[in-house]
């Protein structure tokens, strides 16, 4: 469904964007320091030994991206006014947890008197922080090209998957539709033919006449079923659709619905038990939107099941609801859809006439109460499958 797609694509965004989120966390971590030891084993040593510049780095300092800013800070200063100069000098140093001197003498300088040269010299200690600055910036630059690169193409790629899932949702909707078309006029079909040999006269026999007008309610029932389904598959895919909550016993739901059922089950000879709760479970739901979902489930179990198939109905107290059948399996291929709409095995609509509707307004109502709706196949307990509908509490 569109919507069970949407959320699956939202989750695999998410698990993606945090992914690669600590990765990159931890790419500039580990950069972070190596440069930071770089700095205290061979750049520190260098610039002390050769430029005379006095700085300490401790572990305490923090972040090397903050030390360096506060060291290029420290050491533009000497281009300003003397006493705005030593202002903000001062009050870097005074803000430094374990200080910070820096002092852009040299040896070479002693007795250099001419002010331009001193200035080139502090200006080459400044390119020479602001090259280490770069440095400690580029594993940020590359983590935030890396991060970019990484979320674009993601983006793109499950555009791309949206792209090709509609076009397929849309492919199916268009034969289904032409399906449910047909499933309508087959019936109508019947329907006129038979109501016309009543009008005209040709059916003189009253049991014959019988028959035919028990043909054309049993038509007419099919058509109203398949246009309820298709009408009620629109109206809850539609935007403007809400539920309306009230608070119920969830177990005398169940109940209710199951019994709007027991003709059809004793009709197939199917042998029906029911575990359901003798104390009360309040919900909060939608009465009768859940109600057609539990009941869009059982009547797929009798249609597509044998007569004389085992069906087990269960609640327990976590709101957990289990239909299971000893019926006929699912194959695989029907599976992995089945609760998608248009769903359905071709063998199915032919023999059966399901519309491929029923489970997937089950799937959507259940969904819409922040549940889920799962096919469990294989069970231990000897049912060859089972829908499972999980409710938060």
């Amino acid at each position: 469904m569109k919507t069970k797609n949407a959320m699956t694509g939202t989750k695999s965004l998410k698990w993606f964007l945090i992914q690669r989120f600590l990765l990159i966390m931890a790419f500039v971590y580990i950069s972070e320091e190596l440069l930071s030891m770089g700095y205290r084993f061979v750049v520190v040593p260098f610039l002390v030994e050769t430029m005379n510049v006095r700085f300490s780095v401790t572990a305490s300092d923090g972040s090397i991206l903050l030390l360096m800013l506060k060291m290029i800070v420290y050491s533009a200063a000497a281009f300003l006014p003397d006493s705005f100069a030593a202002w903000v000098q001062r009050t870097i140093g005074e803000n430094m947890d374990n200080g910070l001197y820096v002092d852009i003498t040299s040896p070479i300088l002693e007795g250099v008197t001419n002010a331009r040269l001193i200035g080139m010299y502090q200006f080459a200690v400044i390119c020479i922080f602001l090259a280490l600055l770069a440095v400690t910036l580029l594993p940020y630059l590359l983590a935030a090209w890396w991060y970019y690169r990484a979320v674009s193409g993601k983006m793109k790629e499950l555009l791309a998957e949206e792209k090709a899932r509609k076009a397929a949702y849309d492919r199916q909707r268009n034969l289904m539709l032409s399906d449910i078309a047909h499933d309508i006029k087959t019936p109508l079909t019947t329907v006129c033919g038979y109501a016309k040999a009543l009008v005209d006269g040709m059916v003189e026999e009253e049991d014959k006449k019988k028959e035919y007008l028990q043909a054309v309610y049993a038509k007419s029932l099919r058509m109203d079923e398949l246009i309820t389904l298709l009408f009620e598959y629109v109206k809850i895919d539609s935007d403007g659709f809400a539920l309306h909550r009230e608070k119920v016993d969830l177990g005398e739901v169940l109940r209710e619905n199951i019994a709007l059922l027991y003709a059809d089950f004793e009709e197939n000879d199917m042998e029906l038990t029911v575990d359901i709760p003798e104390r009360e479970l309040p919900y909060e739901m939608d009465k009768v939107q859940f109600g057609r979902a539990v009941t869009n489930i059982l009547t797929n179990t009798v249609r597509y099941n044998k007569k004389g198939t085992r069906i087990h109905v269960c609640l327990d107290e976590s709101c957990r609801i289990r239909i299971a059948d000893n019926g006929m399996p699912i194959a695989d291929e029907l599976a992995e859809h089945i609760f998608e709409p248009f769903s359905r095995g071709d063998k199915t609509r032919s023999t059966k006439g399901g519309s491929g509707l029923g489970l997937s307004i089950s799937a959507k109502i259940i969904q819409m109460h922040g549940g889920e709706l799962n096919l469990e196949r294989g069970c231990r307990d000897g049912m060859s499958k089972a829908s499972v509908i999980s409710l938060p509490r």
